[in-house]
């Protein structure tokens, strides 16, 4: 039986999100029908986006807009939905120093999470990870394409960025190949593209099929803060953006990026999106016309790249084998 594992999008858990935190219990950021969703899963996954420290300084505030740093007791809300790996590699990992981004390392560790996409060191920070859950063991990669002064360097903490303007760089793939030697299943991570996109731009497409040419066996890419389509390559599901999962963002009432998507994968089996609607510092399940709006987005999106999904008690599915089981090869279900 292969585990089932949650992939979430960007989650924020400073400033307003932090408010929130101060004045009520940590798992109460999720709604209960969220967590009971979660609670499906053997393991969740989910990009960090803001480092957790009580201390450092902002990055270059005359020129970065944005600061996001969480209190230590942030990493509550991530262990009330099973988190056990966060995706590290974005633009706000070092937005208060590369101490800051050491405290998170240390923070994190202390609570059972790994880290992957960030280190104290490029070695440490490019490197894959394996974790075990529901009797498998996931190989994990992550990276970002911005921004480079975030980098890690031979003797500095930093993060896992990648150039991508030629497709997947070598040093991604090799991490994809060695962990698909050992692993049940390798997903990748990416922090990519500017904010407040509808679609993916061809390159991130062609870095996907440099990957899943590599051994990549899914993909729960970040950053544009709205959801993107689904594409199936060769069986492996490829979400270019889940969209966001818990923050404190205005709302942009055309694109609304106040709504996103839980992805539940089973791997060779099915995939299970989730629609989701972030209220202010707090995450519940999208109802009536938003529900109804985040999934004519994501067919629409979906079937622009070749893929249909088919609703199902409210969740879109998409199937990632045969009828007999076998994994298929590419192309429609």
């Amino acid at each position: 039986m292969s585990p089932t594992i949650a992939l979430g999008g960007d989650v924020m858990l400073g400033r307003g999100v932090a408010g929130a935190l101060a004045e009520r219990p940590a798992a109460d950021v999720w709604s209960p029908e969220l967590r009971a969703v979660f609670g499906e899963a053997d393991i969740a996954l989910v990009n960090l986006e803001c480092c957790i420290s009580a201390g450092g300084e902002p990055w270059d505030p005359e020129r970065k807009p944005f600061h996001f740093r969480a209190p230590p007791r942030a990493v509550e809300t991530l262990t009330a939905i099973g988190v056990r790996a966060v995706w590290l590699a974005n633009n706000h990992a070092l937005d208060f120093g590369r101490q800051a981004l050491a405290d998170t390392l240390d923070h994190l560790a202390r609570a059972g999470i790994a880290v992957v996409g960030a280190g104290r060191n490029l070695a440490e920070a490019r490197a894959g990870r394996i974790v075990e859950a529901g009797g498998a063991r996931i190989g994990l990669v992550a990276f970002a394409d911005h921004p480079a002064d975030f980098a890690a360097t031979s003797g500095t903490p930093g993060i896992a960025w990648a150039d991508i303007a030629g497709g997947a760089p070598d040093w991604v793939a090799e991490q994809v190949r060695r962990l698909s030697r050992t692993c049940d299943v390798v997903i990748g991570g990416p922090h990519w593209g500017p904010n407040m996109r509808t679609s993916p731009p061809p390159r991130h497409r062609t870095v996907a099929g440099d990957l899943v040419a590599a051994g990549l066996g899914a993909l729960a890419g970040h950053s544009a803060h709205v959801v993107h389509g689904i594409e199936r390559l060769d069986g492996a599901p490829i979400c270019y953006d889940l969209g966001d999962l818990l923050d404190d963002y205005a709302v942009d009432p055309l694109l609304r990026n106040d709504l996103g998507m839980l992805a539940l994968l089973r791997p060779g089996e099915r995939l299970e999106l989730v629609p989701l609607r972030l209220e202010f510092a707090r995450t519940t399940l999208a109802r009536g016309s938003d529900h109804a709006a985040i999934v004519e987005r994501v067919i629409l999106a979906s079937r622009a790249m070749g893929t249909d999904l088919r609703l199902e008690a409210g969740r879109l599915i998409l199937s990632l084998s045969d009828a007999d089981g076998r994994p298929d090869s590419a192309g429609q279900p």
